[in-house]
């Protein structure tokens, strides 16, 4: 989560962990929505920088990426469960 220190990280991080599960109607645990609202966020962070060479910044665009990077994860899981 560019620019932002660790506690804002993952309280960003969890909201944007809780979004998505709402939004996917997942039930995760609170630790869980924290990891995948900062892992959401650093992997579609690395995508746009890559892709635009950009990424939204701020409390409000990192929450944004780590909700849309958050269902990213959340879709690929129920695919690798769905495989197996």
């Amino acid at each position: 989560m560019a620019g932002m220190g660790w506690i804002a990280a993952i309280i960003v991080g969890a909201l944007a962990g809780w979004i998505a599960e709402k939004l996917m109607k997942s039930d995760q645990g609170i630790l869980m929505n924290i990891i995948l609202g900062i892992l959401g966020a650093v992997l579609l962070n690395f995508i746009l920088i890559q892709l635009f060479d950009a990424t939204l910044g701020g409390w409000l665009g990192q929450l944004v990426v780590g909700v849309i990077g958050a269902c990213i994860l959340i879709a690929l899981g129920r695919l690798l469960r769905r495989k197996t």
